[in-house]
């Protein structure tokens, strides 16, 4: 267990930050969110991960949800391998790829066709410009507190109230980029019956992650997506999901559990099984429109490569369909349990949202169902729960607009262990 020993992960630090741009390669592993320093990590297996000096950590990171099977699973290990000695690259293409595709079409009802990337962010990128080109249209509707990765047009804030136009949230983003993109208040229908009235022969596509995991884990409102279904189609727009965090969290993902049928769907992390990973697709006929089949451009040279459509089979393989997910539902339906007791024990306001197998521990009295009532939460108290649950060996993600979440290498005792230590640490916090 941790017990303030963290010497090596401090000198890896302060070597990267000599050469690494703020010492890491993305910026929420900088742990500045919860008032830390970045944690190193040596080697991981099953539900833990082990740091730089050896201490070991109860992990509900999961590569932020990617491996849903705990870490090095020896089955997705032994396939990475076996790929890896036929060769990690070829630049043309092969019978895995396929194999990885046919799986996805039967996992997702509303696609039909699929093409590869490499991230989740190139998914998003790539869909948009589809959807753009399908519908003839520029403009884009997507919701504050949803990340769709580091595109240009897709990092924008609210303006001065939801039916503005974005601003850029990020420098080096012109406003001519962002100025085709509108923000919606996420559960809010009212902001995109007003975004419609007043653009609605204009508007390409709606985006939205059907649950959001990057303000926190917040589901859909009832309705909600129901709604964005009948209005998209009503105006002309297409509706895209992007599942890069829920596409295997639920059977048929999160439109299969909302039974809602998107236009596109855009996945990654977890069908990679851990490696670089992404993929969107759509129904044939809107599919068909990107290159070579028609005039949408996206290439990829590692897109669909060996490795990772190898890692991703094996995973969608051994999450067990059905079953295996109730077990996962059930065991972060426990964990959450356990947390609310022992905060209300310790007279600590707490809301967890959870939806399947995710969930954020929010110290907030109040419902967190959007960006505005996220924002509102104790993040100071966040900062000092996430310290004392590191230092009790359980690794939370560093933020508290990131969802948790729960793996197949999980078991009931660690989840028990789990909860004696929030109950430990919330003491620590009074």
């Amino acid at each position: 267990m941790p017990s303030g020993k963290l010497k090596k992960s401090a000198a890896l630090y302060a070597s990267a930050r000599k050469i690494l741009v703020g010492g890491v390669n993305s910026p929420v592993r900088s742990f500045g969110a919860v008032g830390g320093r970045p944690l190193f990590v040596s080697k991981a297996r099953g539900a833990f991960v082990y740091d730089a000096d050896g201490n070991r950590y109860t992990d509900y990171m999961g590569s932020w949800g990617a491996l849903i099977l705990g870490h090095a699973h020896p089955a997705v290990v032994r396939s990475v391998s076996s790929a890896a000695r036929a060769g990690t690259s070829y630049g043309v293409s092969c019978e895995a790829e396929i194999n990885l595709a046919k799986t996805l079409t039967r996992q997702f009802a509303s696609i039909e066709k699929i093409r590869m990337t490499n991230s989740g962010t190139e998914a998003l990128m790539s869909a948009v410009r589809l959807a753009r080109a399908f519908t003839g249209r520029d403009l884009l509707v997507k919701f504050d507190g949803c990340y769709h990765g580091h595109a240009d047009h897709l990092l924008i804030k609210a303006g001065s109230g939801a039916t503005t136009f974005g601003h850029p949230s990020s420098a080096g983003v012109p406003r001519s980029f962002t100025s085709k993109t509108l923000a919606a208040a996420y559960n809010g229908t009212a902001s995109v019956k007003k975004l419609f009235a007043r653009n609605g022969g204009k508007i390409a596509a709606v985006v939205i992650e059907p649950v959001a995991g990057n303000m926190g884990v917040v589901p859909p409102a009832p309705g909600f997506l129901e709604f964005l279904r009948k209005i998209t189609s009503r105006h002309g727009s297409l509706l895209i999901f992007d599942e890069v965090i829920t596409g295997m969290r639920f059977a048929g993902g999160a439109q299969g559990r909302f039974r809602v049928r998107p236009d596109i769907t855009c996945l990654g992390k977890v069908i990679g099984g851990g490696l670089p990973v992404g993929a969107y697709g759509a129904r044939s006929e809107i599919m068909d429109m990107v290159s070579p089949a028609g005039p949408v451009y996206q290439a990829g040279t590692l897109s669909g490569n060996p490795l990772a459509v190898a890692a991703g089979s094996e995973t969608i393989k051994g999450i067990g369909g059905r079953r295996g997910l109730a077990r996962l539902d059930a065991l972060t339906k426990r964990l959450c349990d356990c947390i609310v007791r022992a905060a209300r024990a310790k007279g600590v306001p707490v809301t967890i949202n959870r939806a399947g197998s995710m969930f954020t521990v929010f110290f907030s009295p109040n419902p967190v169902t959007d960006y505005v009532s996220a924002l509102e939460c104790d993040t100071e108290m966040f900062g000092a729960f996430h310290s004392a649950m590191l230092e009790r060996g359980f690794l939370l993600p560093p933020s508290q607009f990131e969802a948790a979440f729960v793996s197949a290498a999980h078991t009931e005792r660690d989840i028990d262990r789990t909860a004696k230590a929030v109950a430990d640490a919330l003491e620590d916090c009074i």
